[in-house]
């Protein structure tokens, strides 16, 4: 059984080893300070319009999901929703976590108000391609570009 939920400071151990070896192959770049991390989430945890969703499986983050409302001026100054950051621990993949947190965070920005949601991926893999698909997203709407900053 898992519990989906805001994740709180006492979170910040497990997300940082999800976001550390189970979010991307590539290293992070510099070095991660954890109290940084403890202060941003602990920020995080007050803010209604940034929610950083766990999906909890015994006592642990095993899956997380972020997402982000950004008020708007457009569509009668309805906000919309940005999703960033979906990792599930690579021992409990295939078990429909990301799933849940997806349609957890669909629930939320609906909730809110929101007229639509978008999420940029760095992945090429059809898998998680197809997942995005299966949560209802499509490549066909809009034209995403991306831009590093230093």
């Amino acid at each position: 059984m898992h519990q989906i939920r805001k994740a709180t400071v006492a979170d910040t151990e497990a997300l940082y080893e999800l976001y550390q070896n189970h979010l991307t192959t590539t290293p992070p770049s510099e070095p991660q300070d954890l109290a940084r991390w403890r202060d941003f989430i602990r920020a995080a945890e007050d803010n209604p319009a940034y929610n950083i969703l766990v999906c909890i499986t015994g006592e642990k983050a095993v899956s997380s999901v972020t997402l982000v409302i950004i008020a708007n001026l457009t569509h009668n100054v309805r906000p919309y929703a940005l999703i960033e950051n979906v990792v599930t621990h690579e021992a409990y993949r295939g078990r429909g976590l990301a799933t849940a947190l997806m349609a957890k965070a669909d629930e939320m920005a609906r909730r809110m108000g929101c007229y639509k949601m978008m999420l940029l991926t760095g992945s090429k893999r059809e898998e998680t391609l197809n997942f995005y698909r299966q949560c209802g997203y499509n490549t066909e709407d809009k034209t995403a570009f991306h831009k590093r900053l230093p």
